[in-house]
């Protein structure tokens, strides 16, 4: 073997699992997605209509250029500016082939001597990124006692001499806590010469109302905070796998820098797709139809999980519920169970940061996914989800 073997991210193992136990892959008509992490790709009510197609012209059959489509990153900067009156301009710009590549490049290229600090209950790649580029990572105990919501002085470093990164997701994957308004100031407040923030906000705008670190920061270019944003999820479409990376200039050189011999840019058609998607009277209806549709959804899986027996821990952003399971049940049992009716979550231990397998204090808590469900799937839900917990308690 050439290459060193490793396990594919968490998640993929329960969609092999389930693939072997129903016959079929996840998502397939029949199946119930809720261990999925993509959002409905159809026109939500109240939302507008989702661009059918995208002029493409002879100059987009180019190679596209190392930082991104002039015009996107135009788009995506005037966007920040309007909605989070923030100073950033396309320079601070940088776009990628998704919101992890984005993060990817910038651990990447992390001066060696920086320790990463982040919560050990995260999205579940942010492990897989730290351990295959050998980051040096320290854990902030996010869990029970602390409802999964850490005292932001937790993440600073032991000594103000010590440089380090804290890396988050807001709202977070996968317990849908938001940060906002005076924490989130405080959090951005933080960063400094020897403290930067990697904050990614795939799920910015699944909260009433949408949040961003980027109203908090008075000079982008002074500054060592990383703020990740995507297509992918608020935007509906995680097909065309556009991410983005704002901040300071010059760490936007060296990420293009990157790109002139790792990446190569990225697809100019998707580029394209993605400005139609922004479109500045779209944007607004989309700000209002987004948070409201899946609050509603939040607010109704909530309340029947609660009916029973699952012990909530979920925030009020995001698209899933954290939930935990009676006494001596595990997710990985809950598993089996629903693969029967062709179904599945995602296992609490795939999001434990310190991966503690089955004596993870998080063996007995499931990310519950309702992203990519229509409305009326919701009563059928709820009696499979039942019927699994009636079975295993």
């Amino acid at each position: 073997m050439f290459l060193r073997e490793f396990p594919p991210m968490g998640i993929y193992e329960t969609l092999y699992a389930f693939w072997g136990a129903f016959g079929t892959y996840m998502g397939e008509p029949g199946t119930h997605p809720w261990s999925q992490g993509f959002p409905r790709t159809d026109r939500l009510p109240d939302g507008p209509p989702l661009p059918e197609t995208v002029t493409v012209t002879w100059e987009d059959r180019r190679y596209p250029k190392a930082w991104g489509h002039p015009a996107l990153r135009e788009t995506i900067a005037s966007y920040y500016r309007t909605w989070y009156d923030v100073d950033v301009t396309s320079d601070n710009v940088m776009v990628f082939a998704g919101g992890r590549p984005a993060i990817v490049a910038l651990l990447l290229f992390l001066e060696p001597d920086i320790g990463v600090r982040i919560a050990s209950t995260e999205y579940t790649p942010y492990y897989d990124i730290l351990e295959r580029l050998r980051r040096d990572y320290s854990l902030v105990e996010s869990g029970v006692d602390n409802r999964f919501a850490p005292d932001l002085d937790a993440y600073a470093p032991e000594s103000s001499d010590e440089r380090s990164l804290t890396l988050l997701s807001n709202p977070c994957n996968p317990t849908g806590v938001t940060r906002t308004e005076s924490e989130l100031e405080a959090l951005v407040r933080s960063a400094g010469p020897n403290r930067g923030l990697l904050i990614d906000e795939a799920y910015e705008l699944f909260h009433e109302p949408p949040v961003s670190a980027l109203r908090y920061v008075d000079d982008i270019d002074a500054s060592n905070v990383f703020v990740i944003g995507a297509a992918t999820k608020g935007l509906q479409a995680p097909g065309i796998r556009i991410g983005w990376v704002v901040a300071a200039r010059e760490h936007v050189e060296v990420l293009g820098n990157f790109s002139s011999f790792g990446m190569g840019g990225v697809s100019h058609p998707s580029q394209c797709y993605a400005v139609e998607l922004f479109d500045p009277e779209r944007i607004e209806v989309v700000r209002t139809a987004v948070p409201s549709f899946y609050g509603g959804q939040r607010d109704r899986y909530g309340e029947a999980f609660e009916r029973l027996g699952l012990e909530l821990f979920s925030g009020d952003g995001g698209f899933y519920h954290w939930c935990r399971l009676p006494e001596g049940v595990t997710a990985a049992a809950l598993n089996e169970r629903l693969f029967v009716d062709g179904a599945a979550v995602l296992e609490g231990t795939d999001c434990d940061m310190a991966r503690g397998g089955a004596d993870s204090p998080l063996a007995s808590f499931f990310r519950f996914s309702f992203g990519p469900l229509a409305p009326e799937s919701f009563e059928s839900d709820v009696e499979i989800m039942g019927r699994a917990l009636s079975d295993l308690t």
